[in-house]
């Protein structure tokens, strides 16, 4: 019985590998921020190895883990970044495992959960469902803080001696409803999602999102537009909040620029501050939290020659919650990437960010990507 069963494995695994691609890659980032009242050096990235390869002619994997290093404090952090399944059929595909979601405005549930999506293409647009879960994820790449004590919960220290405490995001679950549909030509799109969340810790926050989004794209251009209501329940009590954002690119093969505003209701009125599921900063320097906040940003990126880029990306950022209008601040930060090769790439970035209190925050980074194939 051990042998047939060690032989099926090995034929599983056989067939697995017939025809897969390997690829170790290393990221790391060093940056240097300069307050009013301290100076912080930081050194975070990663070291990933990823397996994909061909199941059969219309389904395939893909598996990706590695350790992440940061500092305060120092920690080497184990992890499985991705494990999916992926299947196509004659109108539609679906997959299952460990694999990335991204809502249609893409700062509401943003990143890699366990669970299963499945899409299908009628005459009438293409509906998709999903069930994903995220309390077996790496707390710093769930990224989850909708409670005071996840945001605590989050940032604290992974303890190798409290690993089940420490280490995995909270236990929440997400379903995803969405469609899409191009009405009169292509260049008019509409799409509309539903999203639940349902959480199982102690604080028992649960949230629904419903969102609707268009889409104008033209050429080289692109107009985009999306807003969200939702719904969230504590306590006993139910609250409502909003959400929104525009969008406008365009590209060419060699510059391109866009601008985004997002917004993001406070305490104001008869609405409650607009909570997401992931938490999704905004900006390079001042890094702020897409909640009671309004957000405008241009990023404009140029190819100076072959292997050599450049970006520049200014933005403004409002506190809803001040009945005034308040200004937090503004940003502006640009970075110089070049690549000598294909698998290496180097990048040097700066910044400031100035706001009315004179507490300006300066920040210097240097990242390094190698991938070896």
């Amino acid at each position: 019985m051990k042998k047939l069963l060690f032989c099926s494995l090995l034929i599983v695994l056989c067939t697995l590998l017939t025809a897969f691609d390997f690829e170790l890659v290393l990221d790391q980032t060093a940056d240097y921020v300069n307050t009013k009242d301290d100076d912080t050096f930081g050194l975070e990235g990663s070291f990933v190895a990823k397996v994909s390869g061909l199941l059969s002619h219309n389904g395939n994997y893909i598996v990706s883990m590695g350790i992440s290093n940061e500092d305060d404090p120092w920690a080497v952090i184990p992890e499985l970044i991705e494990a999916g399944l992926f299947f196509g059929f004659n109108a539609g595909n679906f997959c299952i495992g460990r694999t990335y979601y991204q809502d249609p405005l893409g700062f509401i549930v943003n990143g890699y959960f366990d669970g299963a999506q499945v899409s299908y293409d009628t005459s009438v647009g293409i509906f998709s469902a999903g069930a994903l879960y995220t309390g077996l994820i790496n707390k710093k790449r769930a990224n989850i803080e909708m409670t005071e004590q996840e945001q605590l919960h989050n940032i604290s220290a992974i303890k190798y001696d409290d690993f089940a405490n420490t280490y995995f995001a909270p236990n929440r679950a997400v379903v995803a409803l969405e469609w899409a549909h191009p009405l009169v030509t292509q260049h008019l799109r509409l799409g509309a999602s539903f999203l639940g969340q349902f959480d199982f810790t102690d604080e028992k926050l649960d949230s629904q999102y419903i969102i609707a989004k268009i889409t104008m794209p033209f050429r080289g251009f692109s107009f985009d537009l999306g807003g969200c209501f939702s719904l969230i329940q504590h306590s006993g009590e139910s609250e409502a909040a909003i959400a929104a954002q525009a969008g406008l690119n365009w590209y060419t093969q060699k510059q391109g620029i866009s601008f985004l505003a997002r917004y993001s209701g406070g305490n104001n009125g008869s609405f409650v501050p607009f909570l997401p599921v992931t938490t999704v900063t905004q900006g390079n320097v001042y890094e702020a939290k897409l909640t009671g906040l309004t957000m405008f940003s241009l990023d404009y990126n140029v190819r100076l020659g072959h292997n050599l880029f450049f970006n520049i990306n200014p933005a403004c950022f409002i506190n809803n919650n001040d009945s005034n209008g308040g200004l937090l601040g503004t940003e502006i930060f640009g970075k110089l990437s070049w690549s000598p090769f294909t698998d290496i790439m180097l990048g040097l970035g700066g910044g400031v960010f100035i706001n009315q209190d004179d507490d300006n925050i300066w920040k210097i980074e240097l990242s390094f990507v190698v991938s070896f194939i």
